[in-house]
């Protein structure tokens, strides 16, 4: 025992030495776009004037404020990024680099086993107490042992937070390597020890949270609307991570159940943006004289992302579903190019690949940098994996799916499903039923088809449609036989793989690993990923990952857009030159010479 601590000792030591304290930490170790002593970030206009307010909406409900308990329907991570800070800053307009925030500087070993947080001793929470490494340890030792699975799962490579000094902070990992991980940990929201003490983490609560952010709670009810507003004691307003930025005085946001009663919320001028995700309310919904007058804007903008994968989740622990050909033969039946045509005017594109609309995304034959990852795994994966990528079927849009039928039927047969009496019944006289569970109305007439289309080979799909508490405790529990989930991927992606695909996640409760996917091949192809010591390298390993993934046929992807709608009232400025990764809502200000105006026509 005493030769492994002086190892592990000696490994610390020359790790350390290479090191420095810097501004900011890049990906693959490339110079960052600002550089030290920069004023503020391109994207922002530092002379943006302060004021005025911001009204956005917000669908379902809510009943806690605590953003990161494991219990409740919590606020939005939007609305938390008001209130909490974290140790680093992405950059808008990077793929991924961290500049100091709360963190003056950062540090990580040349071999990415360990980062070092140096705080800024200006970081203040709001009630004016100092911020310390103390906080930050209580933060993640919090998160993991208490929060959400999703964290543990997040952060799962982390050894342990080593507090050095007041204001220095080392997190050590398990395995050197991980280029992403020194990031991911910059990315950490600090909560305030002082304030937590003797309550409860993981209870739901009301309470007003503390946190060190540019706003403070300044109102909410449970269920309906939560109301911000700016600190004017706010530490870091004259930070260059900070200028330009939280222009308004107020920012609400209202609650709204129903995606109709919000649209007419916003267009009665209840609201002040609306972020659209409805193609057939974006192409009509919004008529009326403000937007032919010019008082309401409509504009589009390029997702910055891969898209938000939406799919049809298989639950694999259920055993109707381990089956490759039952998932793959319930896939054919969804007609993407009718329910499109007819429901959705034809703006939609029918996702394919777990990272579409990107470089990421596999295409046609594998290459011999991804074939040099696949290889070792012949066997356990799909032998389609091997050759072209993925393609779902294509449909003419008459509603006429005959073939489809036939080939979903074969391969139900092959799986042991018989048609008796108009249903499709197993050896044991069981029925192919089961559950698609919902979170409201609002995808219901779309998956209509879908289940016409299986009820005309003899499967029973029920949709099951229940409101937000319900739902999250039904995923929580993995009560579920199917639903709609989406999974959001970054630029970069990394350690958030391990929450999807990999079996680490699997017995999580309220974890991301949704399909309950357990197996060492896809394991392998996400250590890949996260590994990963060049751009290039990580291309080549999601590609793999991406083939595989499809192959697998543990969902059934559904829609998506490249374009992002947002709808506004016409008071609103902002700066030239927009972030590259986001829509920079957080840059915008109010118009004062606009703003009554457009208010009283309201």
């Amino acid at each position: 025992m005493p030769g492994r601590i002086l190892v592990f000792a000696c490994c610390l030591l020359a790790s350390l030495v290479r090191s420095e304290p810097r501004h900011a930490i890049t990906l693959y170790d490339e110079p960052a776009k600002y550089p030290p002593g920069f004023q503020h970030f391109d994207f922002v206009d530092p002379q943006a004037p302060k004021g005025g307010s911001l009204r956005r909406m917000e669908s379902g409900s809510f009943d806690t404020l605590n953003p990161f308990a494991n219990r409740g329907t919590p606020i939005s991570m939007t609305q938390a990024a008001l209130i909490y800070e974290t140790l680093g800053f992405q950059s808008l307009d990077e793929p991924f680099t961290e500049y100091g925030y709360l963190a003056r500087y950062i540090e990580k070993a040349p071999d990415n086993s360990w980062v070092r947080f140096h705080i800024d001793p200006r970081a203040r929470f709001s009630d004016g107490v100092a911020v310390t490494a103390e906080d930050v340890k209580f933060s993640f030792d919090s998160l993991v042992e208490q929060g959400s699975p999703f964290w543990r799962a997040y952060y799962k490579e982390v050894r342990e937070p080593v507090v050095e000094d007041r204001l220095r902070i080392r997190f050590d990992f398990r395995h050197a390597g991980n280029r992403e991980l020194p990031l991911v940990l910059a990315q950490l929201y600090v909560l305030p020890r002082h304030w937590w003490q003797g309550r409860d983490f993981n209870r739901s609560s009301m309470q007003p949270p503390l946190g060190s952010g540019p706003y403070r709670l300044e109102k909410a009810e449970a269920g309906r609307s939560v109301s911000y507003r700016r600190n004017p004691d706010w530490w870091a307003r004259d930070l260059p991570v900070g200028r330009g930025l939280y222009n308004f005085e107020r920012i609400r946001f209202d609650y709204y159940r129903d995606s109709g009663v919000a649209l007419q919320a916003f267009k009665a001028g209840q609201a002040d943006i609306n972020v659209e995700t409805s193609v057939k309310a974006w192409s009509s919904g919004y008529d009326s004289p403000a937007l032919r007058d010019g008082r309401l804007r409509q504009e589009s903008f390029p997702y910055p992302y891969p898209a938000s994968l939406q799919g049809l989740v298989f639950n694999l622990r259920r055993p109707l579903f381990e089956d490759r050909r039952v998932r793959q033969a319930l896939s054919l039946l969804f007609d993407f190019e009718w329910t499109n045509r007819q429901l959705f005017g034809g703006r939609y594109k029918r996702l394919r690949s777990y990272f579409d609309n990107s470089e990421m995304a596999a295409r046609g034959l594998p290459g011999a940098d991804e074939l040099a990852l696949l290889e070792p795994l012949r066997g356990q994966i799909p032998e389609e994996v091997f050759g072209q990528a993925y393609a779902p079927p294509v449909n003419d849009g008459s509603g006429d799916i005959h073939e489809r039928l036939v080939q979903a039927y074969r391969l139900l047969g092959e799986a042991g499903w018989h048609a008796i009496d108009g249903r499709l019944l197993d050896t044991a006289g069981r029925p192919l039923r089961f559950e698609l569970l919902l979170q409201g109305k609002g995808l219901e007439r779309a998956l209509l088809p879908f289940q016409r289309n299986l009820a005309r080979i003899g499967i029973d799909m029920r949709l099951r449609q229940v409101d937000a508490s319900q739902y999250i405790e039904r995923i929580r529990a993995r009560d579920y036989d199917m639903i709609v989930s989406s999974f959001s991927q970054s630029n970069s992606p990394g350690n958030e793989q391990y929450s999807f695909w990999h079996s680490s996640s699997y017995a999580d409760p309220g974890g991301y690993n949704r399909i309950g996917l357990k197996d060492p091949a896809i394991d392998r192809l996400v250590q890949a990923v996260v590994e990963a010591d060049s751009r290039a390298a990580l291309e080549t390993a999601v590609r793999a990952l991406d083939r595989v993934l499809q192959w697998g046929y543990y969902l059934i992807p559904t829609w998506y857009s490249d374009e992002v709608w947002i709808a506004s009232w016409n008071r609103f400025g902002r700066p030239p030159q927009a972030p590259r990764y986001s829509l920079g809502l957080n840059t915008w200000w109010e118009v004062r010479e606009r703003a009554a105006p457009s208010r009283e026509a309201q």
